[in-house]
Order: C-alpha cells, then sequence, then structure tokens
C-alpha cells in the first residue's frame, strides 16, 4: 500500500491539475474571475462517488500555499497608496476582522449551543478575512475611482495576518481549554512587532543580496525562495509570519524597480503568476476532495440543519460588513474638522461598492484546512468537520454571490471612472519622451544625422516602420538601448517623487522590459 501512495498522490495532481486548466479556460471564456469557477469545481468534485483521500498533512497548508501569494500581492502593493489609506485600510482589516469574528462566532455559539465558545470564534476567525483578488481584478477592468482599490489590496494585504493571528489564538484556546486577554494582548503585540521587525530586517538582506547575483534563473529562484525563508524564520523565533512576508514584500517591492533587470522581471512575472496559480487552483481542489470527506462524517446533522447554518454564517460575515464600513467612513470625519477639511466625503455608492467585496477566499480554505485533527490528548478537535463545512459554505455564497453580481451591481450604481492613472499615465510619457531625446541627442557625436533623426521619431512615437528596420545596427542598439535606460530613469524618478502610481509604473516598466529584451534578442 504504501508504495501505491506515490502514485495515487501523482494522478490525484494531475486530475486537479487538469481540472484547473478547465476551470481557468470557463473564467476566461466568460469573463469572470477564476476563483469562481476553481470554488465551483472544487465543489462539483465533492459530488463524486467513491473518490479516494487526498493524504496531506494540514498543518503544511499554510506554510506551503500562504507565504507564496502574500508575498506577491505585497510586491504588487503601491506602498505610497497604502500610506495614504492606512487609516481606512487600519479600520478594515484589523477593526473589522476582529468584529467579525466576534459576530460569527456569536451567532454560531446560537444555533450550535454544543460548540465551545472557542471552536465558535476559530470559525469565526476562519471567515473573517474576506480575499479582494476576485474583487480588485473586477474594479481594475471597470476604471472606477482608484482609491477603492488601493483600499481592498491593502486590506487583503493586513486583515490576512490580523485574521490569522485571532485564528492561532482561538485554536490555542482549544487545545489547551484556557484564555487570558491581557496575555493574549500581550502576545499579540509581540507577535505584530516582532513580525514587522523581522521581515523589514531579512528583506535589506535579500536585497544585499540580490544586488550581487546578476543572473536572472538564480534571481528568480531566490525569489521564491524568500517568502518561504521568511515566514519560517519568524515563525521559529515565535512571531507572525504572516506579517513578516507582507512587510519583506512591501520593503522588497519598494527597491525592486532598481535593482531588478529586465530579463529577471520578465522571467518572474511569469514564473510568479504560474506557480501562484498552481497554487490557487489546487487549493481549491483540494478543498472540493475534502469537503466530501467532511460531508460524509456529518451524518448526525439534516441536509436542512447545515444549509440553514451555513446561510446563517454567510449572512453575519456579509451584514457585519455593512454595519463597520458605513459608521467607519463617516465617524472620522465627524470626529475631526482637520479631517473633513483635508479629505473629500465617502460617497455613498463607493461605500457600497467596499461593502459588497467582502468575498472569502484563498485564506479561509488554508485556515480551515490547517485546522488539527486531534487535540494533544488524541481527543478529535471539536466540530472540524462542521467548521471546514461552513467555511467552504461561506466561501461558495461569497464568492459566487458576491463576485458575480458586483459587476452588475458597479454598472447600476454608475460608479464614475477616475482619469487620475490616465493622467499620470500621459505625464510618465511625456517626461519619458523628453528623457530618450536628450539620450539620443547626447549620441550626435557617433552617428549620422540620419539615424538620429529616425531614431528620435521612433522614440517620439512617429516612426516610419521601414525607416525603423533600415536602422538596424550594432551602432543603432547601442543607442536605443541607451534611450530606454534614460526612459527608465525618468520613470523611476517620477515614481520616487511621487508624481505617479505603482499602477502606471508597472505597466510602462513593463513596456520597457520588453523593448529591451527585443534589443538583445
Amino acid at each position: 500500500v504504501a508504495a501505491l501512495i506515490p502514485m495515487l498522490l501523482l494522478e490525484l495532481v494531475l486530475m486537479l491539475m487538469l481540472c484547473a486548466v478547465v476551470l481557468g479556460w470557463v473564467a476566461r471564456h466568460f469573463g469572470f474571475p477564476y476563483p469562481i469557477a476553481l470554488v465551483v469545481g472544487g465543489s462539483a468534485l465533492s459530488f463524486i462517488p467513491n473518490l479516494p483521500d487526498f493524504p496531506f498533512d494540514p498543518q503544511l497548508v499554510l506554510v506551503v500555499v500562504l507565504p507564496p501569494i502574500l508575498y506577491q500581492a505585497a510586491l504588487l502593493t503601491s506602498w505610497k497608496d497604502f500610506k495614504a489609506n492606512l487609516r481606512d485600510i487600519g479600520l478594515l482589516a484589523i477593526g473589522l476582522v476582529a468584529f467579525t469574528t466576534l459576530a460569527v462566532g456569536v451567532a454560531v455559539k446560537l444555533v450550535v449551543p454544543e460548540m465551545p465558545w472557542a471552536a465558535a470564534f476559530v470559525l469565526g476567525a476562519i471567515v473573517s478575512p474576506p480575499d479582494a483578488v476576485a474583487a480588485t481584478s473586477i474594479l481594475s477592468r471597470l476604471n472606477i475611482p482608484r482609491r477603492i482599490v488601493p483600499v481592498l489590496e491593502g486590506e487583503s494585504l493586513v486583515n490576512d495576518a490580523s485574521g490569522l493571528v485571532l485564528y492561532k489564538f482561538a485554536v490555542a484556546a482549544v487545545l489547551t481549554g484556557a484564555f487570558s486577554l491581557a496575555d493574549a494582548s500581550l502576545q499579540f503585540a509581540g507577535l505584530v512587532l516582532g513580525g514587522l521587525a523581522i521581515g523589514i530586517v531579512l528583506a535589506f538582506v535579500f536585497i544585499a543580496i540580490h544586488k550581487r547575483l546578476g543572473d536572472p534563473f538564480i534571481e528568480v529562484l531566490m525569489s521564491l525562495s524568500i517568502p518561504y525563508a521568511t515566514y519560517i524564520i519568524a515563525e521559529t523565533v515565535h512571531v507572525s509570519g504572516v506579517l513578516a512576508v507582507v512587510a519583506a514584500g512591501l520593503v522588497r517591492g519598494r527597491y525592486s524597480p532598481e535593482i531588478v533587470s529586465a530579463e529577471m522581471r520578465i522571467l518572474a512575472r511569469s514564473v510568479w503568476n504560474i506557480f501562484v496559480f498552481v497554487l490557487n487552483s489546487l487549493i481549491f481542489m483540494l478543498i472540493g476532495i475534502h469537503v466530501s470527506h467532511v460531508i460524509a462524517n456529518l451524518t448526525q446533522y439534516s441536509i436542512g440543519e447545515l444549509v440553514l447554518w451555513g446561510s446563517l454564517v454567510s449572512v453575519v460575515a456579509i451584514a457585519v460588513r455593512f454595519v463597520w464600513v458605513y459608521p467607519a467612513a463617516w465617524l472620522p470625519r465627524l470626529l475631526s474638522r482637520t479631517l473633513r477639511e483635508r479629505e473629500p466625503r465617502p460617497r455613498k455608492r463607493e461605500l457600497f461598492v467596499v461593502s459588497w467585496c467582502g468575498m472569502r477566499g484563498i485564506v479561509s480554505l488554508a485556515a480551515a484546512l490547517a485546522l488539527p485533527v486531534t487535540l494533544p490528548n488524541g481527543v478529535p478537535f471539536p466540530y472540524r468537520d462542521l467548521i471546514v463545512f461552513l467555511t467552504f459554505f461561506v466561501i461558495a455564497t461569497t464568492l459566487i454571490g458576491q463576485g458575480l453580481t458586483l459587476s452588475p451591481f458597479i454598472r447600476r450604481l454608475k460608479v464614475g471612472a477616475d482619469w487620475e492613472s490616465e493622467k499620470e499615465r500621459e505625464r510618465a510619457r511625456s517626461a519619458m519622451r523628453q528623457a530618450a531625446a536628450s539620450a539620443i541627442e547626447a549620441t550626435s557625436g557617433k552617428a549620422s544625422p540620419a539615424l538620429i533623426k529616425v531614431l528620435q521619431a521612433e522614440f517620439s512615437g512617429v516612426a516610419d516602420p521601414d525607416e525603423t528596420i533600415r536602422t538596424a545596427g550594432a551602432l543603432a542598439s547601442d543607442i536605443r538601448r541607451a534611450a530606454i535606460d534614460a526612459e527608465r530613469k525618468a520613470l523611476i524618478a517620477l515614481w520616487r517623487n511621487n508624481e505617479i502610481g505603482d499602477e502606471v509604473l508597472h505597466h510602462l516598466e513593463e513596456l520597457l522590459d520588453y523593448r529591451e529584451a527585443q534589443l538583445k534578442g
């Protein structure tokens, strides 16, 4: 039997990968976020009869899945926008997570009185952090006010950490049977501050190492190792590994435009997108297989009870966000005159969009699967199967219900578009054209006037393709490379001076990367 386990694992992984390919194509074809297709596919898998069990250590799920996903999100998060929206992000990512944990825990305890309070709060902590991946992908495509997207992205980073810290405390209370608010508060502060400190220190260590590598393949391999190394080191010294990973990603993302080569960025972009997609796909498929066995163990409950409880938890998780978002947006303005004068009034339509973006996802899945199977004394973890089932029910309800209706709601509410990004993009293009023109003009002593004229036209965007082809050659390539370097420096300077945001930086930086790669090819 032992000899058959590796083959069984290989067959199951292959099946999950093929399912992910099909579901990913379906999501792309019909134009909705792929987590929705994956969660529906995972649900369908649970109905396959005699489906073999997928042997895995639930404690490894958080270690394998979360660090790279959080790290990539942190790398792409705008530090400028993060700081500008820090108050709103904190209120959502910390205050709302704690409020949701309490509300869901109380609701579950009311309908399942036999469940221990600690176990009820475990479920509350698991479903407290929303996953903003699907929401932000829809918001970005619809070109609505840009200030909404940074809040949701920043919330998704920090709420994962705060939710998992509360999750650890709740699980520890179940395992030990004891809980002290004073001790928990001190431990919470230590976990948070220690995790941030470890992440920042390690980020600068990895940056120093990265500058000395000089090989894109080794650099990409190291970038894949950073989140795991950071998480393991932080957890080893008993601080928050999740916050350490987020801090390391934010710091490294701030310096990456200057230390990362175009070749490495192109390679890393593809590798990371595939890697994170595979992790998301496998975890959603895995929960589908696992849920089939969980449902089989819930025979003491009727289908009606399970659906009723799942619906109640889902409604509470959705409603609590509305109850929190509107007061959190208005109360600070009522209490601070300076705030009223400095910031625009919150728009009700935008607050509704933020409130409706409460889809649960990968973090809740990983946390549910990572629940211990037994207590230290060998007794099964109380209500573990019910907690996993209710978690999956909430994920399915919010991802499908809210995810598919978010776009129609935005259109119906007629939330106005924000053209600030386009203005920043044009400002950056203008500065890049001027920098390229100056760099080309500086080579006038080395190149003929005809070549200079053609290259000036090429970088101003009005080149004749036939003329561009005829200017191929070593000298022309050197001048083009110098012009691209000048454009990149001008772009980074605008970003450093906060004249453009990270979204514009990444978009134009990607175009420069591919142009530079064409020269090397």
